[in-house]
């Protein structure tokens, strides 16, 4: 158990191999309580090409305990929250929030005013704890199986006064 917050970063390519190891665990080992051998198998994988534009083209930051990756987020130019994952080591530790108030910083600081995510069974509560609100339940299909999830969407408020974007800029 770690008591210390972590230490919120941008994201470096460096960083990838330990960010894709946190998503293959927490899908396999945490996401799979609520999702079948199947379906947990469909999803954790990845195209490494694919992943690595897709890391590099968002703002993306990783939350480190010491020198150990312990989840990402990332957050595209419109409000798309598309990834945030957590090792199985860190669940339960405050490492989600501490990744979503950096990104909801970040949003805002970019006038953002509306985060959209498509959120699993098993992030649902966690999004809901803060401020999401389920929009529709969907069931989208990958590699072949078909998996339950939730569009969800945050009101962040207007956009930032000049005095708050130069604090968080700093």
């Amino acid at each position: 158990m770690v008591n210390d917050a972590p230490v919120i970063r941008r994201y470096h390519p460096r960083d990838f191999p330990d960010v894709v190891e946190v998503f293959l665990r927490s899908v396999s080992e945490v996401a799979a309580k609520d999702y079948n051998e199947a379906q947990t198998r469909a999803w954790a994988q990845i195209d490494e090409q694919r992943w690595m534009v897709r890391l590099s083209h968002a703002w993306t930051f990783v939350a480190c305990y010491q020198d150990e990756l312990a989840g990402f987020i990332t957050l595209e130019r419109d409000g798309h929250l598309d990834l945030l994952f957590v090792h199985p080591d860190y669940q339960r530790q405050k490492t989600a929030t501490a990744l979503l108030n950096r990104l909801e910083s970040r949003a805002r600081a970019q006038n953002i005013a509306t985060l959209f995510t498509e959120a699993s069974i098993t992030a649902r509560p966690f999004f809901e704890r803060h401020g999401f609100k389920v929009m529709a339940k969907q069931t989208v299909a990958l590699r072949g199986e078909e998996f339950v999830n939730y569009r969800m969407q945050k009101w962040l408020g207007e956009a930032l006064t000049l005095l708050e974007y130069r604090e968080l800029s700093e």
